[in-house]
């Protein structure tokens, strides 16, 4: 898939294999307009390396249960790292202690799995600072 010049750089961090279509599918009329480009990551430590080479992300969306590097682990390397770099979890395992504990990390956003792709919208949104359709 081509660049889009203008695109805000999102990179989406899950180690589940069927997010990447979901989130293509779920999002091709925000990709087709230009609006964002998703990047993907299969782990933390992939999303670390994904970071440098495209240090114009400008949004992390982590799932917290992954192997090598988990969520919680990603959320606190981007907070040494680049504590700038907006953050948002999202997780089958959202509850309450969960939501507080992603805020604390610095994530700006808790989305629950199965994902609602309109609240997501809002919140990238939201957290990229751009009106949402």
């Amino acid at each position: 898939m081509s660049e889009t010049v203008g695109a805000r750089k999102v990179l989406v961090v899950d180690d589940e294999p069927d997010v990447e279509p979901m989130f293509r599918q779920q999002m091709r009329r925000e990709v087709r307009a230009g609006r964002y480009e998703f990047l993907f990551a299969l782990s933390g430590r992939h999303a670390l390396e994904v970071l440098e080479e495209h240090p114009d992300i400008e949004l992390v969306i982590t799932d917290l249960n992954m192997p090598e590097m988990n969520g919680w682990e990603l959320l606190d390397a981007l907070g040494e790292q680049r504590p700038e770099l907006p953050s948002m979890v999202v997780s089958a395992y959202g509850n309450e202690e969960n939501a507080r504990r992603a805020e604390e990390s610095g994530a700006q956003g808790f989305v629950v799995k199965p994902v609602n792709f309109r609240e997501l919208r809002e919140k990238v949104a939201a957290s990229l600072g751009v009106g949402a359709d």
